[in-house]
């Protein structure tokens, strides 16, 4: 191995080690937070696309996981934020880590792809640009990254929180 490569794999490690810290650190929040709210859930933690990944998952169902999801994903996104915060909190960094509940982001994030690949689809056949409506950060995020990977591309307009995307003719 040569120093740069040894450089890098250390440096990849660390990085490694700190998503992994983050996500420690989100578990133990949001494990005192279920305890507060009296509802049950497992937390499932990874390291996805450089950022700390953790889920809330039940295996009673998730009826009672839903009230922590909010109508379209609101509360959802609070906490998020909160977690972010405990995090910052902890390590004195900033985090980008996402939060799922009950599966409610990886449902989300099929829909947008789809929604993404049509729109990219609509704008191969028409040549015209195509407006989607307003959405947030992470659902903008997941429609760019589809627009991309069907080989056009995509620009976010507008203020929040109506921004939106506009799919692009190649």
């Amino acid at each position: 191995m040569t120093e740069g490569t040894t450089s890098a794999a250390a440096e990849g490690a660390d990085t490694l080690s700190r998503l992994e810290q983050e996500g420690e650190i989100a578990a133990d929040y949001l494990e005192g937070l279920l305890d507060i709210a009296d509802l049950d859930g497992d937390i499932d933690m990874d390291v996805e696309a450089d950022r700390a990944s953790v889920s809330i998952i039940s295996d009673a169902g998730s009826r009672d996981l839903q009230k922590l999801v909010g109508r379209d994903g609101e509360v959802l996104e609070a906490l998020q934020e909160l977690t972010r915060l405990a995090v910052h909190r902890e390590t004195g960094d900033r985090s980008r880590l996402m939060l799922d509940i009950a599966g409610y982001r990886a449902k989300k994030r099929a829909e947008l792809s789809e929604l993404g690949a049509k729109a990219a689809a609509e704008v191969k056949s028409s040549g015209e640009a195509v407006k989607l409506k307003p959405m947030t950060p992470f659902e903008r995020k997941v429609v760019h990254d589809a627009v991309k990977a069907a080989g056009l591309r995509s620009e976010s307009e507008g203020e929040e929180p109506q921004r939106f995307v506009v799919v692009l003719p190649a």
